[in-house]
């Protein structure tokens, strides 16, 4: 079912669809995913209707900054237009045209240090419409940069849904995507897979906690259709936006793992589970997860289950 449907419990105990709609402008659209984009699509708002000058000749809907430092275009189409596609991709060759501009847009909008982090691998195009034609789901794949086509629905009471309907993972750098059911693969691949800092980390871990990398990449990717996304330091593990990240601790014989939960709704552990809040460290999420045992990886499975659950 690529249709996300909703239903409310009738007065006859009864299930009712509540019919879905499209916005009435497209500007409506735009100004309420940027108002809360962070949380829609884990991307930092940088400019609305930004001019990409006389020769791309347009305003960039929105720019944004997503959370593993990687610039983003976003269009919005009110309804199914195909249109929209080609736009995001010539926006897409402005930005990498741009650089120097961006970050100067970036150091103003969140800092010197923000912009100095930016990464250039894999710069990011997502475009939100109420629906793709089949000819743009398959030639979204034939683009070798990164592109997400996000379908959307309006429903009575303010409500909002976001579908991730198709994603192209671009060639800048290595990336999997694993499914459900699917045979796991051995953690020297991964080895192979990782960003410069990941791998040597991993390389230079005990086989143990390879062993054990094996287990919680296959726990990890046990939700559906997951992008993982091996990027310099952490392997980020995302549905529309990065649900955990992993980093290797070999000389500690641990794996730390962020998840995208609450730490209020946890009983944390000392020594096992962490609030990350106000806290600097590499990757995206708010709870830290020691995974150094067979034990800990068990433990750690209801909050992983958690964590994805909420997306």
């Amino acid at each position: 079912m690529t249709e996300l449907k909703v239903f409310r419990l009738g007065a006859d105990e009864r299930d009712v669809e509540v019919p879905g709609s499209s916005a009435a402008l497209e500007v409506e659209l735009q100004r309420r995913v940027e108002a809360g984009m962070e949380a829609m699509l884990g991307v930092r708002f940088l400019a609305s209707e930004y001019p990409t000058g006389p020769w791309h000749r347009g305003r960039i809907d929105s720019l944004g900054l997503d959370e593993n430092g990687s610039p983003v275009v976003v269009e919005y189409k009110k309804g199914a237009d195909s249109g929209v596609l080609s736009q995001a991709v010539s926006y897409l060759t402005w930005l990498c045209s741009a650089r120097f501009e961006f970050e100067a847009l970036v150091e103003e909008k969140l800092g010197a240090q923000t912009a100095r982090s930016v990464d250039w691998r894999s710069p990011r195009a997502i475009c939100i419409a109420a629906g793709f034609s089949h000819h743009d789901r398959v030639a979204v794949h034939d683009y070798p940069k990164r592109i997400d086509l996000v379908k959307y629905r309006l429903f009575e009471g303010g409500l909002l849904s976001l579908l991730l309907v198709e994603s192209s993972t671009g060639a800048a750098s290595p990336v999997r995507v694993r499914a459900r059911h699917r045979t796991p693969e051995p953690a020297e691949a991964d080895v192979l897979e990782a960003g410069p800092a990941a791998r040597c980390a991993l390389a230079a871990a005990p086989e143990p906690l390879r062993d054990l990398y094996g287990e919680l990449d296959e726990m990890l990717t046990a939700w559906g259709e997951i992008e993982v996304r091996t990027l310099r330091h952490y392997v980020a593990y995302r549905l529309m936006v990065n649900r955990a990240s992993v980093l290797f601790r070999p000389s500690h014989g641990v794996i730390l793992v962020y998840l995208t939960l609450d730490p209020d709704a946890v009983g944390l552990e000392e020594g096992f589970t962490r609030d990350m809040r106000g806290i600097g460290h590499l990757g995206t999420g708010d709870l830290e997860v020691r995974i150094a045992s067979a034990a800990d990886l068990e433990k750690a499975g209801p909050l992983i289950r958690r964590a994805f659950e909420a997306a």
